[in-house]
C-alpha cells in the first residue's frame, strides 16, 4: 500500500530580524531590519501509510508545528516537498481540507458565544455533511468524549477539558481521513486526558483513521502511537517503531537488587554499577539479550540475595538520556570553540 503522506527533504526557512547592538533607538528606526534565515524545518523527509498513528517529537523551537502546518496547506516549504493523499496541500487546500481534520491545543475553531451543539451544525453545513450521517457520528462522538451534559453550554463557559473534547469532537464529524493533532492535551487534567487518548486509539483502531500526533506528553505517545518520528533543531533523528527507541538512544534497563544484609562486596559480570546503599544495590546493563537467570547466576556477593527487581526504561527516561548526552555533546564543543579562539 502506497504512503499517503510523504515529506521529501522538506524544509521551511524563515526571516528572523536580528537587533543592530552599538546603536540607539533613534537611529535604529531610520535603518532597514537587519534579517538572518533560521531553519525551522531541515531536509526532513518519511512516508506515512493509512491507518498509522505517528507520534511527533521533539523539544520546544524543534520545527513540529511548522511541519504540521506544511502538511496541512498553512505553510508552503521553501525547499524540498511534501504531499498529503496525492495533493500538495498548500496548492490544494480546500480539497485537502475535506480529508484532514486538524486540533491546535491553544487554539480555538468553536464558536465562542454558541452552544457547542451549534458549532456542530455549522460544520455540518460547511463540510455539507448528509444528515442522517452526520447524527449517526455525531451520537457516536457525544457518547465516547462524554460532551453530553454540557452540549447547550456556551463554549466560552466551558472548561479546557471540556472545550478540547468539543474540538476533538468537532473535527472528527466530517470522519476524515487523516487527524492532525498539534498539542491536544495540553493543559488537561488527568481526566480529560484519558478520555482523550482512549477516543484517539479507538478512532485509529476502529475507523482506520491516520493520526499523527506532537505532544510533549510523553503518556499520549505510549498509548496511542507505535511508530515515532523524532526531531531536534528541524532535523529528523529517529522514525521506526516506539519499541526501538531504546536500542537507538542508549537507554539502559536497571537491575535493583535487595540483600538480607549490607554486602561489602557485590560483584555483576556485565553489568555498570549505578548506587544504592544498605541492603540495596543498582546496576545499568550492558547487554540488553541477556537474560535474568543469566544475569543472576553470573552474581557474587558475601550477603544472601532475597529480591530482584528489572526496570526497562521507559520512552520519557530514553528520550531525557538523549538529550542529557546532546546538551553534554554541545558545551564540550562549545568549550572547545572558545579554547580554540583564545589560542588563536
Amino acid at each position: 500500500m502506497p504512503p499517503i503522506i510523504f515529506a521529501d527533504g522538506a524544509t521551511k526557512w524563515f526571516a528572523q530580524k536580528v537587533p543592530q547592538s552599538g546603536l540607539a533607538g533613534a537611529f535604529r528606526n531610520f535603518l532597514a531590519p537587519v534579517t538572518r534565515d533560521v531553519k525551522a524545518v531541515d531536509g526532513i523527509s518519511f512516508a506515512i501509510r493509512a491507518g498509522e498513528a505517528v507520534g511527533y517529537l521533539g523539544p520546544n523551537g524543534a520545527g513540529k508545528s511548522t511541519m504540521i502546518k506544511m502538511l496541512t496547506g498553512v505553510l508552503v516549504p521553501t525547499a524540498g516537498s511534501v504531499n498529503v493523499l496525492g495533493r500538495v496541500p498548500h496548492m490544494e487546500r480546500i480539497a485537502n481540507a475535506r480529508d484532514i481534520g486538524v486540533v491546535f491545543g491553544q487554539r480555538s475553531q468553536l464558536w465562542w458565544d454558541l452552544p457547542l451543539y451549534e458549532s456542530f451544525e455549522l460544520h455540518r453545513r460547511i463540510y455539507r455533511i448528509e444528515k442522517a450521517r452526520f447524527d449517526i457520528v455525531r451520537a457516536e462522538l457525544i457518547d465516547m468524549l462524554q460532551i453530553g451534559p454540557f452540549l447547550e453550554r456556551p463554549v466560552r463557559q466551558l472548561s479546557l477539558g471540556q472545550r478540547m473534547r468539543g474540538e476533538i469532537a468537532m473535527t472528527l464529524l466530517h470522519e476524515p481521513k487523516i487527524l492532525f493533532l498539534d498539542e491536544p492535551t495540553i493543559g488537561l487534567d488527568v481526566v480529560a486526558k484519558d478520555v482523550v487518548r482512549k477516543l484517539l486509539a479507538r478512532v485509529n483502531k476502529e475507523r482506520g483513521t491516520t493520526i499523527i500526533l506532537t505532544t510533549h506528553d510523553l503518556r499520549d505517545i505510549e498509548e496511542i502511537c507505535p511508530r515515532l518520528i523524532m526531531v531536534d533543531d528541524g532535523k529528523l533523528l529517529f522514525d521506526g517503531p516506539l519499541a526501538n527507541l531504546n536500542t537507538t538512544f542508549g537507554a539502559r534497563k536497571k537491575l535493583t537488587l535487595e540483600f538480607a544484609t549490607e554486602p561489602r562486596t557485590v560483584t555483576l559480570a556485565g553489568a555498570e554499577p549505578a548506587g544504592g546503599e544498605g541492603v540495596i544495590r543498582t546496576f545499568l546493563l550492558a547487554d540488553e539479550k541477556r537474560s535474568l537467570v543469566e544475569i543472576i547466576t553470573a552474581l557474587k556477593s558475601d550477603a544472601e540475595l532475597v529480591d530482584v527487581h528489572l526496570h526497562e526504561p521507559d520512552i520519557e527516561e530514553v528520550i531525557r538520556t538523549y538529550y542529557q548526552s546532546r546538551q553534554t555533546v554541545l558545551r564540550t564543543a562549545g568549550a572547545e570553540a572558545l579554547r580554540s579562539k583564545r589560542v588563536g
